[in-house]
């Protein structure tokens, strides 16, 4: 089967030129911990809504999720200990929430196991396996970027916890990509499956992803492009009324625009001068500027 990796932020910034950044400003360092914090406390509840419209079958699967549920709750208390350690907000995190894009990108008509119940294993799977290879990459990245950073006993903590999680977020990238490859095997048809389930669900989870940190102008149209790219992995008769149901939302991006006040308000109490000098050229020139910074 073909193996989907996640995309650079437009195709031009890495994870790890990402969290170099990240890193050097202890506010968004805490913000970004916080998100793991919180992705990782959010896949306790999605998993275990997953395990319940199971019903008990596979028996296999119900136990690998009862597994996984217990590895993502470790993390979130690693996390959480050590934000409160450091003294740091462990809140919901503020700005446009990958998750939340996620669900309302999400084909909601495979979620039901009663109708088919090995479509909704493929979706399921699929979904889960790409999100956490997204996962693996980020802490990956994170780790490289604490490496080259000073090495303050804040930043020591941080990478201790990081490099605890990430061994268990690789065991369950392998343990999905078993799963498919399992379920794969089948037959020809099953293949074919799920290899437009992996197509599908890399496309939501960039558009997710992408929503997430691109508050620059012109950021709407762009959510509409990774729409449509989403839209031309189904089938054609399924496009109209997946597009219809989420455009309006997507030009409108309300959660895009409380991002941004919120992002200028913050720039503002910190440093009112870098607010117009860096920010506002950035979000005025949307990613060419960025994509310039890096190369």
């Amino acid at each position: 089967m073909a193996v989907a990796y996640p995309r650079k932020f437009q195709n031009a910034i890495g994870a790890r030129d990402i969290l170099i950044q990240f890193v050097r400003d202890r506010e968004i360092h805490l913000i970004t911990l916080n998100r793991y914090r919180y992705s990782e406390q959010r896949s306790c509840k999605d998993l275990t809504e997953v395990i319940e419209q199971l019903d008990g079958q596979p028996s296999e699967l119900i136990r690998d999720l009862s597994h996984h549920i217990s590895d993502e709750a470790r993390h979130a208390m690693w996390l959480t200990d050590l934000l409160v350690e450091l003294g740091a907000n462990v809140g919901t995190p503020p700005g446009s929430s990958y998750i939340s894009e996620f669900e309302r990108l999400y084909d909601r008509e495979q979620r039901d196991p009663s109708k088919d119940l090995e479509e909704f294993l493929i979706s399921t799977l699929a979904a889960i396996n790409v999100t956490e290879k997204r996962g693996c990459e980020y802490f990956s990245a994170h780790i490289h970027a604490l490496k080259q950073a000073p090495q303050t006993e804040e930043n020591t903590k941080i990478c201790e916890t990081i490099e605890k999680i990430l061994p268990e977020e690789a065991g369950h990238v392998r343990w999905g990509n078993r799963w498919l490859a399992q379920l794969a095997n089948k037959s020809p048809e099953h293949r074919q499956k799920v290899e437009q389930a992996k197509r599908k669900y890399a496309a939501i989870e960039q558009a997710a992803f992408e929503a997430g940190l691109d508050i620059t102008l012109g950021a709407e149209l762009r959510r509409v492009a990774n729409l449509l790219e989403v839209a031309n992995t189904m089938p054609i008769w399924q496009r109209p009324q997946y597009l219809m149901e989420r455009l309006p939302q997507t030009l409108l991006a309300p959660d895009l625009q409380m991002t941004r006040i919120n992002t200028i308000q913050r720039a503002w109490k910190r440093d009112p001068q870098a607010l117009m000098e860096n920010f506002v050229p950035i979000f005025l020139n949307g990613i060419k500027r960025v994509k310039n910074k890096h190369s």
